[in-house]
């Protein structure tokens, strides 16, 4: 069997997971977990059903469709579809819808398709290079049309559709295919001179916020959610299709976030291995990332992607963290993938234990909602012509935080540049909360450096201010969310040594201990006049 990719496999089973329910749903507000496992992954290691259900996985996403080709025969997804339903899993599949720009896959099969098939047209960057997936040319749809009413007559009720399913070749891209006839249609509809998209490619590359890439962007969105319905209806009433966001995934990539509300959605991570997950910053934007997709969701939909790739490249101890990004922000079912090869098999040792213990936390506080001074906003700005670089560090500070979908009315709200620069411009304006920038960005009433030196001595400056409510008053490194309505905190330490944190809630302080990149949950904490 032909080996497939980290976000190809990964979103596969993710997709897929969201969709295996009849209706999607965890009304129970429980926990769960789930697998994508590769059937070459499944043939070479016949115990492997067996370890992850011993861990507490209770579903696995199987790979499907890719790109205009089938990987594996529908009679081979089938024939494990049952062996994993034999097993007591659920079991549903993941399909690649577009693919990756390049070589994403990292197969070991010189024969396995790394691009979409030949009659499948390239895609044309703003400045004129090509490149192959992630747009929408006829017959990418109507294959995967297709693909799906083979998989519905199969008997697959539940799919998901990988973050390929994007039509920008990355985060921080501003998408769509900007070749001849995409050129043609856009002008057509908007009543456009020709002399106008030189204006548009110019707009792009200066990241301008004007109302003519705003029509560009809504265009592709158009485009992308246009496939996406043929492709819901394919599946049939019965059945579910979900979608994997990438990393902060929004308008730019063509994902009108709004349009999918309501489905199975993969929330979007990025931090697959130890080099970039391994630092604090890299732990604080997957979890901002998390949190912005979130307000998009409800958690008994939400998925994540508790991704490692390459297989090996993440630690289980490492990925063992990356369940407290889901713990936090209530999203209630942790996809775990690993492209075709799975991580080794000696991860679920470590797992396992910190899937219970996040699950038992996580009972705690689902359906209650974060709140602190602290505000998180990823504004329009940011999902229209921003480079996906989020102001996330202060996370790192131990103050309680909340997401705002607009300006708060008080707190301090950190801006990403793209918002801080549409701030500047009067796109963006308070209601009452400071605005904070990086450094740099003059028109911000605040500006700080992104790095835990000055944001120490912001913290320690403004210490005063938080005496209703709770916070952490050491210089550690640590997420504190607090849910007042559960009268619980849940710290997440950042450090990779135990912790004993100081929780300061107006005169009182109760020490926390938490282990290294691990969570706990302070009980009890009740607000203050």
């Amino acid at each position: 069997m032909t080996p497939i990719s980290r976000r190809s496999f990964l979103a596969s089973g993710v997709a897929a997971a969201m969709l295996n329910s009849a209706s999607g749903a965890l009304p129970d507000g429980r926990r769960r977990y789930h697998a994508c496992l590769s059937p070459e992954a499944l043939e070479r290691d016949p115990d492997l059903l067996d370890v992850v259900a011993q861990a507490g996985v209770s579903e696995v996403w199987i790979a499907g469709f890719f790109y205009g080709f089938w990987p594996y025969p529908i009679e081979t997804i089938r024939a494990w579809r049952q062996r994993v339903e034999a097993r007591g899993l659920a079991a549903s599949v993941v399909n690649v819808p577009l693919g990756h720009p390049g070589d994403s896959l990292g197969s070991s099969d010189a024969g396995f398709p790394l691009t979409p098939d030949r009659r499948w047209r390239v895609a044309v960057r703003p400045d004129g290079s090509q490149y192959v997936g992630t747009s929408l040319h006829t017959p990418a749809t109507e294959d995967n049309v297709e693909a799906l009413r083979r998989l519905r007559a199969d008997g697959v009720r539940r799919v998901f559709l990988d973050d390929d399913f994007r039509l920008a070749t990355g985060p921080g891209v501003i998408g769509g295919c900007f070749c001849d006839e995409h050129r043609q249609a856009f002008l057509k509809r908007g009543g456009y001179a020709p002399a106008r998209w030189n204006e548009l490619l110019d707009d792009v590359r200066k990241r301008a916020l004007s109302p003519l890439l705003r029509a560009w962007v809504e265009f592709s969105c158009d485009e992308l959610t246009a496939s996406f319905r043929a492709q819901e209806k394919a599946i049939g009433g019965r059945g579910r299709l979900g979608i994997m966001v990438m990393y902060l995934g929004a308008e730019k990539a063509g994902i009108r976030l709004k349009d999918y509300s309501g489905l199975p959605f993969r929330v979007g991570e990025l931090m697959f291995d130890d080099a970039s997950f391994g630092n604090v910053k890299g732990k604080t934007d997957e979890l901002f990332s998390a949190l912005f997709h979130r307000r998009f969701v409800r958690p008994d939909l939400a998925y994540s992607e508790t991704t490692a790739y390459p297989a090996d490249r993440l630690s289980a101890t490492n990925m063992a963290a990356k369940l407290a990004v889901s713990t936090i922000a209530d999203v209630r079912n942790t996809m775990f993938m690993s492209g075709l090869t799975p991580f080794p098999k000696t991860h679920w040792a470590t797992l396992a234990p910190a899937m219970k213990e996040n699950a038992r936390i996580h009972g705690q506080i689902a359906g209650h909602a974060a709140r602190g001074p602290l505000k998180l906003l990823w504004g329009e700005a940011s999902r229209y012509v921003g480079d996906d670089s989020p102001f996330s560090l202060p996370l790192a500070l131990g103050i309680p935080f909340e997401v705002t979908a607009r300006p708060a009315r008080d707190g301090w709200t950190f801006l990403s540049d793209a918002d801080a620069r549409h701030a500047a411009a009067g796109g963006l304006r308070s209601q009452g909360t400071v605005f904070v920038g990086r450094s740099g960005q003059g028109s911000i009433v605040s500006g700080i450096g992104e790095s835990m030196e000055e944001l120490k001595r912001w913290k320690h400056s403004i210490a005063g201010r938080l005496s209703s409510v709770p916070y952490l008053a050491d210089d550690g490194l640590a997420v504190l969310a607090w849910y007042p309505t559960a009268r619980a905190c849940v710290i997440w330490n950042l450090e990779e040594r135990r912790r004993e944190c100081v929780l300061a809630f107006g005169p009182n302080r109760r020490t926390v201990s938490v282990e290294p990149l691990g969570i706990s949950l302070a009980e009890r904490v009740t607000a203050q006049p």
